[in-house]
C-alpha cells in the first residue's frame, strides 16, 4: 500500500538551526587558510614540455641503466659464441663489414674522445652542483675518475699494439717490424688483441657508471623548496631533508648551480645514452667481422676487469680517493630507487608457494570472488548455506545438505548418468526439475 512520502525538510526553521558540518561557523574560508599550520610549499605547475622531457629521460634511464648482472655476462657470452661461429662460418657482408664505414671512421677510431666529450662535462656539472660550488672538491674527489679511466685506456691499447708487434711476423720474409711490413703492402700476422672490442665495452661501462648521478636528480628541486620553506618559517620539525645540514651559502650555491646546469645535464644524459647505444651496435659489427674469437674475448675480459676494479672495488671504498659517483655534501640518492633500473624479476617469481594465488581470476589486480568467498565462509561458520554454494536433495534438511556448488553437481550428475553410475552427487531442487523435464 502506497504511503505518503515525508518531506526532506519538514520545517524550514529547523533546517536553518542545524549546524553546518562542512565549515567552521563564524570563520570565512580566507581566514581559515591564513591560520592553517603545518602546510608545505606546493610544487609549481608542470608544463607539457617538462612532461615530455621526463618521459624521454625515463626511457633513457631504462636503456643506459640496463642491469649489469645481465649486461656483463651478455657481453662475454656474445663475444664467445658469435665470434666462434664467425670463425668457422663467415657471416654475410653488410655495411658494417667495411672498415671505411662512417661509424668506424668517425666514431670507433675516436671512441674515447667521444666518450670524454659527453661524460666529462656531465661529471663536472653534476659534481660541482652536489658539492655546492666547491671546485677544490670537484678537482680532488671527482675528476680523477675520468683521469684514471683515460690512463687505463692508454696503457692497455699501447700494450695490445706492443704484443702484436713483438710476437708477430710478416707474410713475406725480410721484414722484422710491423710498420715496415705494412708499408710494403704485406700482411702482419700476430696476436692482435681487439682494441675495438676493448674500447667499445669499456666506454659503455664508463658511460653507464658516470650517468648514475642523474638518479634522484629531480628530487633536489623538491628538497630545495622544502628546505627554503623550513628556514624561512624556522621550522625544525622536518628532520628528513638531506639539505638540513648545509650552510646558507652552500644552499644558495646549490640552488644556483642546479637551476643553471639542469637543462644541460639532461641534454648530455640523452647524448650519453645515444652514444652508449651506438657503441653496442658497433660492438656487434666487431663480433661479426673483425678479429678472432680469442682476441675479442680476452679484450672483453680486460675491459670488464678494469671497470670492476675501479668502479666497484676502488671508488666505493670510503678511505680512498676519488669519491664514488653522486657523492657530495649531501646525499640526494638515499630515497631514490636502486641504481640498477634495468630488467628485474617479478616479486611473485621469487616467492615460493604462490601458485594458489596465481589461479584466482583477477580484474585490474583485484580478485573477483573475494567478497563471495568471504560471504560463504561467514555463512558456513554460522551453520547456513549460501544460495549458490549449498545444495541438497529435496528430502534433505538444510543442516545436512552438502556444500557443493551447483555447477559441480550438475556436471558430476551428467557424467554419472552417462557412465551408469548410481552413486552420483545429489541434485538440487532445480536440478531435479531439469532432469524430469528432459526424461519424462
Amino acid at each position: 500500500m502506497a504511503t505518503k512520502r515525508k518531506p526532506l525538510h519538514s520545517q524550514m526553521g529547523a533546517a536553518s538551526q542545524r549546524p553546518n558540518m562542512n565549515f567552521r561557523p563564524g570563520i570565512n574560508d580566507t581566514t581559515a587558510r591564513a591560520e592553517a599550520k603545518g602546510t608545505r610549499p606546493t610544487a609549481t605547475p608542470t608544463s607539457i614540455q617538462e612532461v615530455l622531457t621526463m618521459m624521454v629521460l625515463h626511457v633513457c634511464k631504462k636503456v643506459i641503466f640496463f642491469d649489469t648482472n645481465l649486461k656483463v655476462p651478455l657481453y662475454l657470452g656474445s663475444l664467445f659464441f658469435v665470434s666462434l661461429v664467425g670463425d668457422f662460418l663467415p657471416y654475410p657482408k653488410t655495411y658494417l663489414a667495411r672498415s671505411d664505414n662512417l661509424f668506424n671512421v668517425y666514431f670507433v677510431k675516436m671512441g674515447w674522445a667521444w666518450t670524454l666529450l659527453f661524460s666529462l662535462p656531465f661529471l663536472a656539472m653534476t659534481s660541482v652542483t652536489v658539492c655546492c660550488g666547491n671546485h677544490q672538491r670537484l678537482v680532488r674527489n671527482h675528476l680523477p675518475r675520468l683521469g684514471i679511466a683515460t690512463g687505463f685506456w692508454f696503457v692497455w691499447t699501447k700494450l695490445f699494439n706492443l704484443i702484436e708487434s713483438s710476437y708477430g711476423r710478416c707474410s713475406v720474409r725480410g721484414f722484422d717490424s710491423k710498420s715496415g711490413c705494412l708499408k710494403a703492402g704485406h700482411l702482419w700476422n700476430g696476436f692482435d688483441i681487439s682494441g675495438h672490442a676493448f674500447i667499445l665495452i669499456y666506454s659503455s661501462l664508463i658511460l653507464m657508471e658516470e650517468a648514475r648521478s642523474i638518479i634522484g636528480w629531480e628530487s633536489i628541486k623538491e628538497h630545495l623548496r622544502n628546505e627554503e620553506h623550513n628556514r624561512t618559517k624556522q621550522d625544525s620539525t622536518q628532520t628528513t631533508n638531506p639539505l638540513k645540514n648545509l650552510k646558507d651559502d652552500d644552499l644558495k650555491a646549490l640552488k644556483y648551480f642546479y637551476t643553471r646546469f639542469t637543462p644541460t645535464i639532461r641534454l648530455l644524459f640523452v647524448g650519453m645514452t645515444m652514444l652508449q647505444l651506438l657503441w653496442d651496435i658497433m660492438l656487434v659489427g666487431t663480433m661479426l667481422y673483425y678479429h678472432r674469437m680469442v682476441e675479442k674475448v680476452l679484450s672483453g675480459i680486460i675491459a670488464i676487469l678494469t671497470w670492476f676494479i675501479t668502479y666497484r672495488a676502488w671508488y666505493p671504498a670510503s678511505s680512498l680517493l676519488p669519491d664514488p659517483v653522486g657523492k657530495g655534501m649531501f646525499n640526494y640518492q638515499s630515497a631514490a630507487k636502486s641504481a640498477e633500473i634495468g630488467l628485474r624479476r617479478r616479486a611473485s617469481l621469487l616467492q615460493p608457494n604462490t601458485s594458489q594465488t596465481q589461479d584466482i581470476p583477477k580484474f585490474m589486480g583485484m580478485p573477483l570472488y573475494t567478497a563471495r568467498q568471504q560471504q560463504n565462509a561467514s555463512a558456513s561458520a554460522a551453520g547456513l548455506g549460501s544460495p549458490v554454494d549449498t545444495a541438497g536433495s529435496p528430502g534433505q534438511s538444510s543442516s545436512t545438505a552438502p556444500t557443493t556448488s551447483y555447477v559441480s553437481n550438475l556436471n558430476a550428475g551428467r557424467l554419472g548418468s552417462a557412465f551408469g553410475e548410481v552413486n552420483s552427487p545429489p541434485y538440487t531442487r532445480f536440478q531435479g526439475n531439469v532432469h524430469r523435464s528432459r526424461f519424462d
